[in-house]
């Protein structure tokens, strides 16, 4: 998504369901105007390309700018939204509670969060699989080379069982270790005491690619684990709050689509190419 705060800010001057409207159907968007911030889920350390913090201690990732974007649609600023460093096992309790208005962290959507945790989920903004990344001196290219191994996980997330479920379904035993933070396990990793550690394909890639210092020495197996739609996460029971989030994600993509940048969207708006873009 290209420039999703300016595009947000964009879409909250041009919509005509305003803010005002929306809170008298959704509780959760009444409180978040009457706050004045809107309460995002963080990290409690750096998940690479989606939710992390920079060396000026600034928020950064696909994530943030997505809950930045939603922030402008209802408050008209992105400096409104407040992120809340959370832990993967922390996040739905956060949510149940009302410590966070909504989860956007890399999260996917899957039935039984769906059915059973009380939560709403939003149309999928992105879509990716559980992957796994080795030492490159074991010689390996799949998870079969894995047998009496040691792959380390992240507590909390739906990793733990993806990776537990296919090892068992290819005959492979492992030993299974988990930490609390993706810091923990990048940590244990590097240090060598994980053969390998498997987690989330697109945070596989981009902490491969910018955070190790020696890219070449580690492989990213060629197994697929597994693919989910990641989504915003809501508490159930407010359709207002969701129709809003579902209908801004829309917008970005529809945006994305048709080629709408911060360079051009006000050319766009004055002088629409398509009947499309006239109705965005």
């Amino acid at each position: 998504m290209k420039s999703l705060i300016a595009i947000g800010a964009t879409i909250a001057a041009l919509t005509t369901l305003s803010a005002t409207t929306a809170s008298a159907q959704s509780a959760t968007v009444t409180q978040i105007m009457e706050r004045g911030t809107m309460l995002c889920s963080g990290h409690n350390g750096s998940y690479f390309g989606f939710v992390e913090v920079n060396d000026k201690n600034e928020w950064k990732g696909l994530d943030i700018d997505l809950c930045r974007a939603l922030t402008t649609a209802i408050l008209g600023d992105p400096q409104k939204a407040q992120i809340v460093p959370l832990s993967w096992a922390q996040r739905f309790p956060a949510l149940q509670s009302g410590d966070v208005d909504l989860i956007i962290k890399a999260t996917g959507w899957t039935m039984g969060r769906d059915t059973e945790l009380g939560l709403q989920f939003s149309l999928p903004y992105f879509f990716g699989g559980t992957q796994i990344m080795a030492h490159g001196d074991l010689g390996i290219t799949d998870a079969t080379g894995l047998e009496g191994g040691t792959v380390c996980v992240e507590a909390g997330t739906t990793i733990e069982r993806i990776v537990a479920n296919y090892l068992q379904t290819i005959g492979v035993t492992t030993n299974n270790i988990s930490y609390e933070s993706a810091a923990e396990l990048r940590s244990a990793y590097l240090a060598n005491r994980c053969d390998a550690f498997a987690a989330w394909g697109p945070f596989l890639a981009v902490l491969r690619a910018t955070e190790i210092d020696n890219p070449g020495a580690h492989v990213i197996l060629n197994d697929q684990l597994s693919s989910e739609p990641i989504a915003a996460a809501m508490r159930q029971g407010d359709d207002g709050f969701v129709d809003m989030v579902n209908w801004a994600i829309a917008s970005l993509l529809i945006a994305e689509e048709e080629g709408i940048t911060s360079a051009n969207v006000e050319e766009m708006a004055a002088n629409p190419p398509n009947p499309r873009v006239a109705r965005l």
